[in-house]
């Protein structure tokens, strides 16, 4: 009994984590499926790109400081509704992009 309670809170945890994959199938539409093309023609790369970047630029996106190739304010609203967790899944979901 005890083992099934351990592994159903398990469980529950594990459903309640962010997805990093799941968050980024909103990003496929500009970044491509595996963040291989360049944002409408005008951002870099992001495919593989290192965790701690992708977070700071991300934050940066959603304070609304980072303007980068004009994307500001579309990226501000792409990353409006992400949690801290919701940010750190994604970037190192893009980060095992290779």
């Amino acid at each position: 009994m005890k083992k099934l309670a351990i592994a159903m809170l398990l469980a529950g945890a594990t459903s309640l984590m962010a997805d990093g994959a799941a968050i980024f199938a909103k990003c496929v539409g500009c970044h491509g499926a595996n963040a291989e093309k360049s944002a409408l023609n005008k951002s870099a790369i992001i495919k593989g790109q290192d965790t701690a970047k992708t977070v700071e630029q991300l934050n940066a996106y959603k304070a609304g400081t980072l303007n980068q190739y004009g994307m500001g304010g579309l990226m501000k609203g792409q990353v409006a509704a992400l949690s801290d967790e919701d940010i750190q899944a994604v970037s190192e979901y893009i980060a095992g992009l290779k």
